[in-house]
């Protein structure tokens, strides 16, 4: 009998995860975003507060192009690799990325490049590659020696009379003013010291 298990990355979103957005108002101090019942687990060691989403990994179909915020966050906290969840492949050289190929950007390009990303083990590469569209365009291997967690990406939200309103989905350092009135999806690694792989 053929094995006709769909083939999706730990960090994808099913289609019975959903993420909530109802309840966001402005917090009591007037500076920034919070939840009406938010908890001490909704925002990160930075102050940052995080969109919310049911946990059902692997029951419904696979959204592809759509990431789920914890499983995301949590590969690239522990460096796991984004397709198996087990530590991503690490040696003196750096840890190892996919990445879709964006070398004509800028010279030194992954240098200095924000990646929401995570990282990958050597086994997941072939898998990523065969399945994924994405990276049907294009695509390079990389080690970065240096993969500092440098802030968030998430949806901005504007404060106005009557409440906040939902504006542009942005990249922002953790140093960025603008954090507090960001839901964040994605953890952000800032890349340095690159090596392209053959």
């Amino acid at each position: 009998m053929p094995d006709t298990r769909v083939i999706a990355p730990y960090i994808t979103r099913w289609s019975t995860e959903a993420t909530y957005l109802g309840q966001l108002t402005r917090r009591p101090s007037g500076r920034g975003i919070a939840y009406r019942d938010e908890t001490l687990g909704d925002r990160d060691r930075h102050g940052v507060l995080w969109a919310r989403a049911n946990s059902a990994p692997e029951i419904g179909r696979p959204s592809f192009g759509k990431i789920h915020p914890a499983r995301q966050r949590r590969a690239m906290r522990r460096l796991l690799c984004q397709v198996c969840a087990k530590p991503a492949d690490q040696t003196p050289d750096g840890v190892l990325w996919l990445l879709l190929d964006h070398r004509g950007d800028w010279s030194g390009w992954p240098d200095g490049m924000g990646v929401t990303e995570p990282p990958i083990c050597r086994p997941c590469i072939d898998v990523a590659t065969r399945h994924c569209p994405a990276l049907r365009r294009g695509y390079v291997v990389v080690r970065s020696r240096q993969y500092e967690i440098s802030g968030i990406q998430g949806l901005q939200f504007h404060p106005g009379r009557t409440g906040i309103t939902p504006g542009e989905q942005v990249l922002l350092d953790y140093t960025d003013p603008a954090v507090v009135w960001t839901l964040a999806h994605n953890l952000v690694r800032l890349l340095g010291d690159c090596t392209i792989v053959d």
